[in-house]
């Protein structure tokens, strides 16, 4: 007998690890330490005007919103329980336009307009409602003496569990999506860059052997799910034609290219050689130059490649002036510089 409920107790020990372990499957990443934040006036300027118009569609306080940059190379973007909003380096280098950039700022605003962030426990108490339930009948059923009729029982409610959890964050997904879409329609904005942008993850997933054609075990839907379902959406919508903002996009393009040259110097040289004379060209060349201690280039007078990384102080006071005003000497503004945050759970 004492030996028969000393293994009833074993097993009842290890189905509540499991069952903890499934009720909260990001946890454990909650103490690692995560990417640096990467600061840079440019490129905070840069995203505070992106997300002016949508922030306001959302009817939330340009005051409360960030967009923060992460040093990650993954493609990825994320919000955590504020109203802030994460943006991976990775996803920046790889973006083609503004406009996908965009579509990535509109989809995380419908996270934070829908407090996805803070609901997340509702999902997880499902699934744990699901995993205590079946563990109370597994144990009941071990009791009994039908040992692996109970484990097996404990074994399918931590399946359940997490197929209840899974849907509730394809759910929160789709739904951002939509708002995301309202937004830039709100905005006059064009979703091709949305399209566009679902189109580079999945050929992302082809190319890592994703071939799942349901997304039943999966936090986000399907690339192709999401392509079909806004496509036709985007397409009825008068701003589908809508121009991008040409001054926006040249200063994404400048950001993206000093991003390029501060992370990866090598490639920064390699996309864009000393034949490429446009801005974001000499852009990504100077930070390759600096980080890597690469001979100065001797030019006849001051260009962006030699000068010095650095703001200029106006006449009038010391702060840093524009430097792309009109009329001013092309100035990198101020270096990337580094600052370490604690990694937060993705939504």
């Amino acid at each position: 007998m004492s030996s028969a409920l000393s293994r009833f107790v074993r097993l009842l020990m290890m189905a509540l690890v499991l069952g903890l372990a499934t009720a909260r499957p990001a946890a454990a990443q909650s103490e690692d330490s995560g990417p640096s934040i990467l600061r840079d006036t440019e490129t905070e300027a840069l995203f505070a005007d992106i997300a002016k118009p949508l922030v306001e569609a959302a009817n939330l306080s340009n005051k409360s919103v960030k967009v923060i940059l992460l040093n990650d190379d993954e493609i990825n973007a994320f919000v955590a329980g504020s109203q802030n909003v994460y943006v991976n380096s990775g996803l920046l280098t790889r973006a083609d336009n503004v406009n996908q950039v965009q579509f990535v700022i509109a989809h995380e605003l419908g996270h934070v307009a829908g407090g996805h962030a803070i609901r997340m426990g509702e999902g997880m108490k499902q699934a744990t409602g699901i995993t205590l339930a079946t563990m109370v009948l597994g144990a009941i059923a071990i009791a009994a003496g039908a040992g692996e009729a109970g484990m097996g029982l404990m074994m399918m409610g931590q399946r359940a569990a997490l197929g209840q959890f899974l849907a509730f964050t394809r759910a929160q997904e789709t739904s951002a999506d939509l708002a995301g879409a309202s937004y830039l329609h709100k905005a006059g904005i064009s979703g091709k860059g949305g399209l566009d942008f679902f189109k580079k993850l999945q050929n992302q997933e082809y190319r890592l052997a994703i071939y799942a054609t349901d997304s039943y075990d999966r936090t986000h839907p399907l690339s192709s799910e999401r392509i079909a379902m806004l496509t036709d959406l985007f397409k009825k919508d008068p701003a589908w034609n809508a121009p991008t903002d040409p001054k926006l996009e040249a200063r994404f393009q400048r950001v993206k290219a000093k991003l390029t040259g501060f992370l990866d110097p090598r490639q920064a040289v390699s996309k864009y050689p000393e034949t490429d004379q446009s801005v974001p060209a000499h852009y990504a060349r100077a930070y390759a130059y600096h980080l890597t201690a690469y001979p100065i280039k001797r030019c006849p007078k001051p260009t962006p490649c030699s000068r010095p990384m650095r703001t200029t102080p106006t006449s009038s006071s010391s702060r840093a002036r524009s430097s792309w005003s009109p009329g001013a000497r092309p100035m990198l503004s101020l270096p990337f510089a580094r600052r370490r945050k604690r990694r937060t759970t993705r939504p």
